[in-house]
């Protein structure tokens, strides 16, 4: 802070100058110690100076609260912005109304693509915005060395960038088995951050056992956003972590975890989103939906709050948000009711970005100069889409309802004359994953069950972590239409049948973002759901794209699949699709 900007900001403490904003008659959440009390708020450039006092000057600009709550800004712990299919300042324009000013993102998803200049995009694109954006440092570009990815980064990338002002460590490390086996690689990187000062990464540990869990941790992992049972969000707890109770479009944590939340621990307790679809933000919203869900489900409304901003603050050391109090940021919310969590304004260091729904901010675009245009694809036909089976017996990728963990099952299948994969009666379709970054001519095959497709195929450039093309259908016709438009466009959504596309939507930053306005995204990806649902009668437990987009992410239990092949998570390696 500048010194002409403390002195204005003391001096409008004690009353010798006047206030930037008085918020008036208003109800504080105090998190410091979950209760409420009333009181003005005085606020001094892009802070909070204090609650003022008697024949304290008239402030520049007074807000009359009306008895309404103040609250903190709300903290988004842990989401990947590529996830929402937008660009920073549409994410920006998109998340704000619904009370979040603040997001520790890990851009991985891009830098899987671009690699250090996805990197810089996303710092640049984030600088000037009216949310607060920090970063953590892709840790697995590629997530495993199980696939192909546009991008690698090391230590030495790593040391590159990790001193940046809004870097606060190495993002989450899901390569869990590398660290507990001490792989040299991965020491690498986290030694290198921790010569940095940056001695905490995010966590990514589904299911690890004690003894790897105890190795996790001491190696510096600060949190987990996957945990899939209060048992192990407590053992965890227990070992000095964070839990962070995820509330994304394809998973839905929050509930499954509640149960581990008690008087003693909740300060251990974060909400994120993750990966969260721009149709979801706009009917449902962001982090005040993990807080309505949490309420609903039996949370105290002041320790949700809580949970939504101070515990989320402190873990990452962001000192001067997450609270109002005296020398705060003036990142602050208003609501009219506990328990029924809707908010109504938003400020961002002391300025009004949002009423009543509307963003008021003029957050820029930055032009998408080094990321557009990654599509190398090679060597693609209809013709490499055929599975070939020596058995009638193969594997599949069994989808978990409202998950992103699947099972692993046995199937009977039917083939053609060639000994090739046709679809019979159960619902199975084949799934296929295309390398577009390093024109291998990869293309990886198995089969997926549950998926309820039907009469077409769907194809995303979005396939977690390496963003090669994913594509589901049950027939090569439909899935060979559906690439090839991916392809054409430069990356995004396809839907296909009868051997056309029926509907897509181009992504231009990287294939994983458009440039284009919030609410448009949002209203044409909704439609592209619909048409799923009703062309290809894709079912309500399963999100089309999202689920999807999950299928090639290796690092997930228990079969998942990548441009070389199934893959077993459980085992850590590729296996054959036929038994």
């Amino acid at each position: 802070m500048e010194k002409s900007k403390l002195k204005k900001l003391i001096e409008t403490a004690t009353g010798r100058v006047p206030a930037d904003l008085c918020i008036k008659n208003a109800k504080v959440i105090d998190v410091f110690d979950r209760s409420v009390f009333n009181a003005d708020i005085y606020i001094s450039d892009d802070y909070i100076a204090g609650f003022g006092g008697p024949n304290f000057p008239q402030a520049k600009e007074v807000f009359d609260a009306r008895g309404s709550y103040i609250a903190p800004g709300l903290i988004d712990a842990h989401v990947h912005i590529e996830s929402s299919h937008l660009c920073p300042a549409e994410f920006s324009r998109l998340v704000m109304p619904h009370g979040t000013t603040t997001i520790i993102a890990d851009p991985h998803e891009i830098c899987n693509v671009c690699g250090l200049d996805g990197f810089d995009y996303m710092i640049k694109a984030t600088e000037n915005l009216a949310l607060k954006v920090f970063v953590q440092f892709p840790s697995c570009v590629p997530a495993t060395p199980f696939e192909n990815s546009g991008a690698v980064l090391g230590a030495e990338e790593i040391a590159s960038r990790i001193d940046s002002r809004r870097v606060l460590g190495l993002g989450e490390l899901m390569n869990y088995v590398g660290v507990c086996n001490s792989d040299d690689l991965v020491l690498d990187k986290i030694a290198v951050s921790k010569e940095h000062g940056k001695d905490f990464f995010d966590g990514h540990c589904p299911g690890l056992g004690k003894s790897g869990l105890d190795a996790y941790i001491a190696a510096g992992a600060l949190n987990d956003h996957e945990c899939i049972s209060p048992e192990g969000a407590l053992a965890k707890i227990r070992r000095g972590m964070y839990i962070m109770l995820r509330e994304g479009s394809a998973t839905h944590d929050v509930v499954t975890l509640l149960p581990a939340v008690n008087d003693r621990n909740y300060h251990r307790f974060m909400f994120c989103t993750d990966d969260r679809q721009p149709a979801s933000i706009v009917n449902e919203g962001h982090i005040d939906n993990n807080i309505r869900i949490a309420i609903k489900h039996g949370l105290d409304p002041l320790t949700a709050i809580t949970i939504a901003t101070y515990t989320a603050a402190n873990s990452f050391g962001l000192r001067n948000r997450g609270a109002v109090a005296p020398g705060r940021l003036a990142d602050l919310i208003l609501f009219d009711d506990l328990s029924d969590f809707k908010v109504r304004k938003v400020w961002a260091s002391g300025k009004l970005v949002a009423d009543e729904g509307q963003y008021l901010a003029k957050d820029q675009h930055v032009k998408p100069e080094k990321v557009s245009g990654k599509m190398n694809v090679k060597n693609f036909s209809r013709e490499r889409l055929a599975l070939k089976l020596a058995s009638d017996r193969a594997k599949a990728i069994k989808i978990i309802p409202y998950s992103i963990v699947t099972d692993a099952s046995e199937v009977k299948v039917l083939r053609d004359k060639n000994g090739c994969w046709i679809r019979n009666d159960d619902d199975v379709v084949k799934i296929a994953v295309v390398e577009r970054h390093k024109g291998t001519g990869n293309v990886g095959l198995g089969l997926i069950q549950g998926f309820g497709l039907k009469g077409g195929a769907i194809a995303l450039s979005i396939a977690h972590d390496s963003h090669n093309i994913i594509v589901a259908g049950d027939s090569d016709e439909d899935m060979e239409a559906a690439v090839n438009c991916l392809v054409e466009m430069g990356g995004g959504l396809a839907i296909a049948k009868k051997g056309k596309v029926i509907s897509s939507i181009q992504h231009e930053i990287a294939g994983l973002m458009c440039d284009k306005p919030a609410h448009e995204v949002a209203e044409k990806i909704e439609s592209m759901v619909d048409i799923a649902r009703k062309e290809l009668s894709v079912p309500e437990t399963v999100d089309p794209f999202m689920t999807l987009c999950f299928m090639a992410l290796p690092v997930i239990p228990s079969l998942k699949i990548t441009d070389m092949g199934l893959f077993d998570v459980t085992q850590f390696k590729h296996v054959s699709v036929e038994i």
